[in-house]
């Protein structure tokens, strides 16, 4: 067996009394491209930002390479930081307005490479701007003097320059019109072919992930519901929640719309929903932490709910060949869903 690149055990991040990460586990391979999706609030960034003990986990291991980084000592994990890298969802606000995109790029550089000349440092921020599509001579300009996809190029270009092992993208794709998406989908796909890194894409738009990864895992309140490989996920969900995920994507005209699950009492949300009233915040906390307490958290929208998911949570069990899901009926034959191309 091929030690993994990356293992997460039983990762727990807590915002006071809420929990917001709930023990994740899972393995990432060197090289290896998986997808992490999920709606809005579901943790996906929090996951992210403990993995980089960017925010500190309540309990847990995060294994890289054999090191524990939750039980590094500062020195050891800075040490860490030029083989554990990430791309940020806000593209601009990721950039110090007060730096030229030229001395961002180069900055990891001077911190980790102090050894190396002026003109070596900017010989390779300049081939670094032009390897993710700008030129050389805007590396004297500053991050207001670009577009969202140039500033998330000038962020993937911060990343790369040190050539590291583990590149997180945090909705990188989010914030940015249709036609740029792609193009940086297609840039992500070629620096990671190129470096062998692996890669931990986090996102909510379902096309670009099944574009892009091997795996996926799905996430829900905190907790990882559904692993599988990209084809077999798409194919056969075996969770309600997956399903749901996939049967809100928007069909395109005069496309057959794929056999939907029987509709829940609440359908399921598409990400980017608007965000709850005040008055009913409160409320709302109250009603997840009842749910997450006890029992399945998808229990009160699933449509196959059974009297078993209101006292017992499912634990993520494997179903099939690669495909693990956390469901009391994820070993029954469900209506199957086809996803459009």
């Amino acid at each position: 067996m091929i030690e993994p690149l990356l293992e997460v055990r039983d990762l727990c991040v807590d915002f006071g009394a809420n929990a917001a990460v709930r023990g994740v586990n899972f393995d990432l391979a060197a090289g290896e491209i998986v997808g992490l999706v999920g709606e809005s609030g579901s943790g996906k960034s929090t996951l992210a930002r403990a993995i980089l003990r960017l925010l500190q986990p309540a309990r847990g291991r995060v294994q890289f390479l054999g090191q524990d980084l939750l039980q590094c000592s500062g020195a050891a994990l800075r040490a860490r930081r030029r083989e554990l890298q990430i791309v940020f969802q806000d593209p601009l606000a990721s950039l110090n307005p007060r730096m030229t995109v030229g001395e961002a790029i180069g900055e990891p550089l001077q911190i980790f490479e102090p050894k190396l000349t002026a003109r070596a440092r900017q010989l390779q921020v300049d081939a670094m701007l032009e390897r993710v599509g700008l030129a050389s001579g805007m590396a004297g300009r500053y991050p207001h003097e670009f577009s969202g996809g140039q500033c998330q190029r000038v962020g993937i270009a911060r990343a790369m320059i040190l050539r590291p092992k583990l590149l997180i993208c945090d909705e990188v794709v989010s914030s940015l019109d249709m036609s740029i998406q792609g193009q940086i989908v297609n840039l992500l796909i070629d620096l990671q072919r190129e470096a062998a890194m692996a890669v931990l894409f986090i996102s909510h738009n379902l096309a670009v992930v099944r574009h892009l990864s091997r795996r996926v895992m799905v996430i829900y309140l905190g907790k990882l519901v559904e692993i599988a490989l990209c084809d077999a996920l798409f194919a056969t969900p075996k969770h309600p929640y997956t399903r749901a995920l996939l049967a809100a994507v928007p069909q395109l005209p005069g496309v057959v719309a794929a056999p939907a699950a029987p509709t829940a009492a609440a359908a399921p949300t598409v990400p980017g929903a608007p965000v709850l009233p005040a008055e009913r915040i409160q409320q709302a906390r109250f009603q997840q932490a009842r749910l997450m307490a006890s029992g399945c958290a998808y229990r009160d929208r699933c449509p196959y709910v059974l009297p078993l998911c209101e006292t017992e949570e499912p634990p993520l069990i494997e179903v099939g060949a690669g495909h693990w899901a956390a469901c009391h009926r994820s070993h029954e034959t469900l209506i199957p869903l086809s996803f459009p191309s």
